[in-house]
């Protein structure tokens, strides 16, 4: 299926690729084992405050994701990462999020760089859902997307996140 054109052919499927990858996610979380050699790895860090930079990785296989972030106020937050490679081996996810949905810290800067494969889609939320909140994706001028990153827009980002959300091809061997 190809992706849908214009503008809010864009926001559809931008709503589509992070429901599509938590159910992902969730399928390997529950049925560990079923992608030879990728299962897929969850992992809770401390994201602190103080204003220094800080980062995060995790890596499965070939690909990793690191998440570098610089944060003022309150106190530590407990955050969660999940990477996970699908059952094709054609795609490498890395989620970044705060499982009680929204972040009360002032966030300064943030990036989220994959290597071993090329980001294709990515979204940045200032809440993550939890009970009857829904997901609230950031505005598109607050963050930029690369090949291999997904970082603040100096100037544009209102310092608000509670997750990140990653897919990436992979590089195919062609036969």
């Amino acid at each position: 299926m190809a992706a849908p054109s214009g503008r809010s052919g864009w926001r559809s499927w931008a709503a589509l690729v992070p429901a599509a990858l938590l159910c992902l996610a969730a399928r390997a979380a529950a049925e560990p084992g079923t992608a030879p050699g990728a299962v897929p790895s969850t992992a809770e860090f401390d994201v602190r405050p103080g204003g220094v930079v800080h980062s995060f990785s995790r890596s499965l296989g070939d690909y990793s994701c690191t998440f570098t972030y610089s944060a003022q106020g309150g106190t530590n937050e407990q955050w969660q990462m999940n990477v996970g490679v699908s059952e094709d081996n054609g795609l490498f996810s890395c989620s970044i999020w705060r499982p009680q949905g929204k972040s009360y810290l002032f966030f300064t800067q943030f990036k989220a760089e994959v290597k071993g494969a090329k980001i294709d889609s990515a979204e940045a939320y200032s809440q993550a859902a939890v009970g009857a909140q829904s997901d609230i994706p950031l505005k598109q001028e607050e963050f930029e997307i690369t090949e291999t990153t997904v970082s603040h827009r100096e100037g544009k980002f209102r310092f608000e996140l509670s997750k990140l959300v990653i897919v990436a091809k992979t590089p195919r061997d062609e036969l």
